[in-house]
């Protein structure tokens, strides 16, 4: 697999979908630890323009978070690896659960990793999650209870494993549907995917893409069906920056 991916041509009319943690800024031990750089924001909305708004993030956050942490720039994302989408127009696509049985499954989660140092609980409102960055060697401790809690709240969830996480979400969605989901949308449409990502979540992003004959992206090492990588979220960053540079010399694309 070669290392860096192509630039674009002046004329290439490209749609990026960018993963948040571990692709546009590095992984912290807890989500709410990480800070957006003001120049990080500041690219985004710069390749956004150039695109023509053809920009989206697909990220395992709720998209209350991924819009507080880059705020004040909105653009469309997919939060909960799909699970809920605001699309080009602002409006906001999710799935209707049970809240009762959610919130006991939370509680369960949260006491678990209060019980156990290290653990980290994360109720992400239609999802869950235990990281355990911090604890790897609860990895088997905490996928054997979300493995258990998933059972419990029955066929609508399944598991999410992810680096040094495991989570609970709704079934039928991740973030290749995601994808999908915008490409059939202005300003998508019409347009060559990018995705990048670094997580095993990702991979059905990089699927899609390249049966579209985009330009799937895997950030770091690791096995994956991406046809290019990148070495790390400073070079995704100087990327992009060169992408939005290539972009901007043929004009915004409709």
């Amino acid at each position: 697999m070669p290392d860096t991916p192509p630039r674009p041509q002046a004329t290439d009319s490209w749609a990026f979908f960018l993963d948040v943690d571990g692709t546009l800024f590095e992984h912290a031990d807890q989500p709410d630890a990480v800070r957006a750089d003001p120049a990080v924001v500041q690219l985004l909305a710069g390749l956004r323009a150039t695109t023509g708004g053809a920009l989206a993030l697909i990220s395992g956050r709720p998209v209350a978070s991924i819009d507080a942490l880059f705020d004040p720039l909105r653009v469309p994302a997919a939060g909960l690896h799909g699970v809920e989408r605001r699309d080009a127009l602002g409006r906001l696509h999710s799935h209707a659960l049970p809240e009762i049985p959610l919130r006991r499954a939370a509680a369960r989660l949260a006491d678990f990793a209060a019980r156990h140092a290290g653990l980290i609980f994360e109720d992400k409102g239609l999802g869950l999650a235990l990281h355990f960055r911090k604890a790897p060697h609860l990895e088997q401790a905490a996928n054997g209870i979300a493995a258990t809690v998933a059972a419990e709240l029955g066929e609508g969830f399944e598991l999410q494993q992810g680096k040094m996480v495991i989570e609970i979400k709704p079934g039928g969605r991740d973030k290749g549907v995601a994808i999908e989901d915008f490409l059939r949308e202005p300003p998508f449409s019409g347009r060559t995917p990018v995705f990048i990502g670094d997580d095993l979540t990702d991979e059905y992003g990089f699927s899609v893409v390249n049966r579209l004959d985009g330009h799937a992206i895997k950030v770091g090492p690791g096995e994956t069906v991406a046809r290019w990588r990148l070495a790390d979220a400073s070079a995704v960053r100087y990327w992009l920056a060169e992408c939005a540079v290539a972009l901007r010399a043929g004009g915004v694309t409709a």
